[in-house]
């Protein structure tokens, strides 16, 4: 095989100082930004994102030491009048042929070695000597010594690329694990190439011996942490797919427009009612809405919302909405119901609190009894003007344990329009000084838009558009009850 070294090769010419002075300063200021970035990003280290985060930013610092050290030689330059280039990476001077120990030392983490076959010398860097924790007095190793300095599994590759490289002249290019004297472990990365005597036989063996513990470990930890973050995902799309059917499957299947008729009779309620997601969180929340015709012909609506996200907020709306329903329909009061319910939460397994409010329209005396437990009041729109109802006593359910809840009576009239709400779908408060209306101030404005509206339905959607935009932060359902 050809010697490592061409003659045909065209010399290196030096390159600008002031140009590779202004890329070294460049890169200096960015190894200073990464550090910062790094210094940032040493939280919580049970984060797999922040570990991530970490892992990235050491893999890049260990790139730009490497710019820098490879930079600072080309600014140094070489000596026109030495020997021409060599098939070997440029960041590996040379000296007669072989990589200059010097300069090999220079880019840190890196060390050179030369067995000569003919008279069995070995020749080692200092920095080779420190790369495998051995004193310069013991000597360095020798081919025939060095596998047992490596894992076992590791052993035949090294024998393999060595054999390939002295009998049939192939170059040296693999990676494996050392066990220093101190039980220490070290991964390394060889490259190499055979030397060549007068008649083309192999004369000795040089390489370049670099320390990749460091970078191999940034590695390592990108690749888990992307691996842990790719596992999250997987797991958050599968807990939103699980929330989403038990939601669907809880809630009323018609989604739109429902009449409730009476004794077969004249339609006394038009309903409508809508799920309204979170824009900035792709998480299912525990709100829900009902409504159902009961057995003495009086009618339930109701809205609530359980804390939390996910599974365990949409398995918990589903128990309680559950129990609700059947309160109802064994004959509870919306008073009664709600400390029942209080009971259940507060004896859950799994606590958690709720808001909630439930109505009993009865269409013979066109009354509504309703209670609430720390939610937003009923909207009551008559002849295109609207109010807020007086909420009676209640407090979150689950709060407490033995909660009393009072029962509010309302008078209604044909043509009345009744609005239910959970709380994400407008802010309870205006922010102090902006000067802007209210939720309950914009919704109680649509009253003349509802009065011109022909159903439920399309009250429903003024409201979607009204309060269905991007910037949503929480989710929310709204339930909407026009008496015929």
């Amino acid at each position: 095989m050809p010697s490592p070294t061409h003659a045909d090769h065209p010399a290196a010419q030096p390159p600008d100082a002031g140009a590779v002075d202004a890329l070294i300063t460049q890169a200096r200021q960015l190894r200073t930004r990464v550090d910062s970035v790094l210094k940032e990003s040493a939280g919580d280290t049970e984060d797999p994102r922040q570990r991530w985060q970490r892992a990235l930013c050491d893999l890049a610092v260990h790139q730009l030491d490497d710019l820098n050290t490879h930079l600072g030689q080309l600014r140094e330059g070489f000596d026109p009048q030495g020997p021409p280039e060599s098939d070997l990476p440029p960041e590996l001077p040379l000296r007669q042929g072989r990589p200059d120990a010097a300069a090999v030392g220079a880019l840190g983490r890196a060390g050179s070695a030369e067995w000569d076959l003919l008279t069995d010398g070995v020749q080692w860097s200092d920095e080779l000597f420190r790369i495998f924790g051995r004193s310069p007095q013991d000597g360095p190793l020798t081919l025939d010594e060095l596998p047992s300095w490596l894992f076992a599994e590791d052993q035949q590759l090294l024998t393999e690329m060595t054999t390939a490289c002295l009998v049939d002249g192939r170059p040296i290019d693999g990676e494996f694990r050392i066990v220093r004297a101190d039980g220490s472990v070290r991964t390394v990365h060889m490259v190499g190439e055979p030397v060549l005597g007068p008649d083309g036989d192999t004369v000795s063996m040089w390489a370049v011996i670099r320390d990749v513990s460091d970078l191999r470990r940034s590695q390592r930890t990108l690749r888990e942490t992307r691996d842990s973050l790719e596992r999250q995902r997987r797991i958050a799309q599968t807990e939103r797919r699980l929330a989403v059917e038990l939601q669907e499957a809880v809630l009323p299947p018609w989604r739109g427009a429902q009449r409730f008729p009476q004794d077969g009779g004249p339609v006394t309620m038009d309903l409508a009612a809508h799920y309204l997601p979170s824009s900035t969180s792709g998480l299912i929340g525990g709100d829900w809405y009902d409504a159902m015709q009961l057995p003495d012909g009086s009618s339930l609506l109701t809205v609530g919302d359980l804390t939390g996200h996910g599974v365990a907020a949409t398995s918990g709306m589903a128990m309680l909405l559950g129990a609700l329903r059947g309160m109802a329909v064994a004959g509870l009061q919306p008073g009664p119901l709600m400390g029942w319910l209080n009971e259940l939460l507060d004896t859950s397994p799994q606590p958690a609190l709720g808001s909630a409010l439930c109505c009993r329209y009865d269409p013979g005396t066109r009354q509504l009894h309703w209670a609430q437990a720390g939610h937003p009041a009923p909207l009551l729109f008559r002849n295109g003007t609207g109010r807020v109802l007086d909420p009676p006593d209640g407090v979150l359910l689950g709060a407490t344990s033995g909660a009393q809840y009072a029962q509010a009576t309302e008078q209604l009239a044909a043509g009345d329009l009744l609005l239910l709400h959970t709380d994400g779908l407008v802010p309870r408060r205006t922010p102090d000084g902006t000067g802007r209306p209210t939720g309950a101030e914009r919704l109680l404005a649509m009253a003349q838009a509802f009065a011109e509206a022909t159903s439920a339905q399309d009250c429903l959607r003024l409201v979607a558009e009204e309060f269905g935009g991007p910037d949503r932060e929480d989710d929310a359902c709204v339930l909407i009850a026009r008496l015929g």
